[in-house]
């Protein structure tokens, strides 16, 4: 989903703004916020530590750009199918969300800090 938020997020700013220099800032901001602001224990690198809520809340915000620029910007079917990976993500997720939001340590080994404590 990241991706698809990374390519069509700053295509829908150009589209809006009517100049290409809207893609800049929107592109800073889409890969800033996920890279600087984790939850410890998700990540193997914390740069900003934040509660899982907000993390969460992140990275539903990307999900929602990815969604609403691709039907923006592409062809309905491009559209379509990124909104049925964004349904995929959310659903095959939603273990990790359920923890995001509870704020307590993981409790199963997530694949960033499986190699901790070795």
């Amino acid at each position: 989903m990241e991706i698809a938020a990374w390519v069509a997020g700053p295509w829908a700013a150009a589209e809006l703004a009517g100049t290409w220099i809207a893609t800049i800032p929107t592109l800073i901001v889409l890969i800033a916020l996920p890279g600087a602001f984790s939850t410890i224990g998700d990540k193997r690198q914390v740069v900003v530590a934040v509660p899982g809520r907000v993390r969460l809340l992140i990275e539903l915000v990307l999900i929602a750009v990815a969604v609403s620029a691709a039907f923006l910007v592409w062809t309905p079917i491009g559209g379509v199918i990124v909104a049925v990976l964004a349904v995929l993500t959310l659903v095959t997720g939603l273990p990790r969300a359920k923890w995001l939001l509870s704020n307590r340590p993981p409790d199963w080994p997530l694949p960033s800090n499986s190699t901790q404590g070795k």
